[in-house]
Formats: structure tokens, sequence, C-alpha cells
């Protein structure tokens, strides 16, 4: 089945399941896999077959993979902030149901089933060590697409843009999603003019609140911070765009 394919397609295909292994688990999609293999989160296991199509910069480390249904984005949990040195990779374990990539990949299997544009979740999986954990995460790709920071850097500013995007983030309000890193780089944009929004770590559906206009001013800030990193204006009147179109 293709990403081409409308989101009501996919309302029901969703099957979970989940995988105990030496080490911790996997959960998976069991309509897109018959099995899986713990193989398939070790980026150097797709290198070996030269099958990296692609590497993403960022808080952890992403790549892009040829597999073996369809294109797919594997990414290794990796901390940011003050305890990103000491503490890397590693999180402290309380439970399977607490796992960073486990919630990230329920969390996106009822956002997509809701229809919203977000990339549809394939794997998940944690290793047990001690009190810590290690952890990651497989999406479907979503092809030709770039980010709002990528755009930025392009001088892609049109309003329709920031008003896609507004209209966007509001219907995740409205469903309650509060994204815990809502930035630039988070948006995908397609040259049709979708939106998705992707990186739900830490992520939660919430009754309404205050966390709504905490989302909106990071993405603010992380605008305002690319804009001084590159020396150029803050996007005023693409940011004006987004808000009225998020408000009306």
């Amino acid at each position: 089945m293709c990403l081409s394919e409308s989101v009501d397609g996919f309302l029901k295909s969703l099957n979970p399941i989940e995988k105990i292994t030496p080490r911790g688990a996997i959960l998976y999609d069991g309509q897109l896999l018959d099995q899986v293999d713990a193989a398939w989160f070790d980026a150097d296991y797709w290198h070996r077959q030269d099958r990296v199509v692609g590497v993403a910069a960022g808080r952890g480390s992403t790549w892009i993979v040829e597999a073996v249904s369809g294109t797919w984005v594997l990414r290794h949990f990796h901390r940011g902030g003050l305890v990103a040195k000491p503490f890397d990779d590693r999180y402290l374990w309380t439970g399977v149901d607490n796992t960073r990539p486990f919630r990230e990949w329920r969390l996106l299997e009822e956002l997509f089933k809701r229809g919203l544009p977000v990339p549809r979740p394939v794997a998940a999986r944690f290793e047990r060590s001690g009190i810590w954990y290690r952890g990651d995460l497989i999406t479907m790709y979503l092809p030709e697409t770039q980010s709002l920071a990528a755009l930025l850097d392009a001088n892609h500013q049109e309003e329709p843009v920031w008003e896609s995007i507004g209209r966007v983030l509001r219907r995740f309000h409205d469903e309650g999603v509060d994204h815990a890193d809502l930035n630039a780089h988070n948006i995908l944009l397609k040259n049709s003019g979708e939106v998705f929004v992707v990186d739900f770590d830490r992520g939660e559906i919430k009754t309404q609140g205050r966390w709504r206009k905490t989302n909106l001013d990071r993405l603010e800030r992380s605008l305002r911070k690319l804009a001084t990193q590159r020396g150029e204006a803050f996007p005023a009147v693409g940011w004006r765009a987004l808000r009225l179109a998020y408000d009306a």
C-alpha cells in the first residue's frame, strides 16, 4: 500500500504487535510487516547493504533507508539540552509503557487513525541494560517534502504556505495534540501544499490549555533563532499569516 493512497484507506489497517527480544521488545504494525528483525534498527545493517539513501541532522541520529515495505525513516533516540552529554542516548527505565519509542509509536498510531498529517509508524524498539534503556523508531518516509527551515533558507515565504501551516497546527491543537518540540525542522511541506508534522517524542494528547500557546511560542522562537543564525530578517509577514489562519 503506497503513501499516495488516501489516509481513509488506512484507518483500520494498523495492527500493533509486540515482540519480546532478549534485551527488550519491539512494537510494530502487523499490516505492514509479516515479521520484524532487530537488525532493522541498526544503521550499520542498512549501510552494509548500501540501502541508506539519506541522513538527517538534528538532536537524534536519523537515516532514510530503502526497506522491505517502502522507504523508511530510522531514528535513534538521543537526549537534548543539558543532559545530552552525560547521558547521550540512555534513558532511565520506568516501565515498558513509559519508553520513549513505544510512547511515540502509539501516539503516532492514534494521530494517524484520526487522519492527522503525520508519518505512519512502522516499528519501535527498546533495549534495556540495568536501570537504563536505549530506543529507536521507524516511520514511513514522506516523499517530496522539505522542512519549513529548509524552505526559509530558500526564501520560500509565500503567505499561502504560512496559512496552510496555521490551519494544520490548529487541527492538531483542536484534537488536543501537544507537540513537545514544535519547531521549523519538524514541519514538513510538499510542493502540492500539504503540511505534515513529525517528531512527536514526549508529545501527548491533553485537554485544552495553555500548552497551545506554549507550542506556538516555541515555533516562533525557532524561526527567530534561524533568522538570527542566517543573518536574515524574521519572516514577520509569514508569521502573521500563520497566526491569522490559526485563529480563524
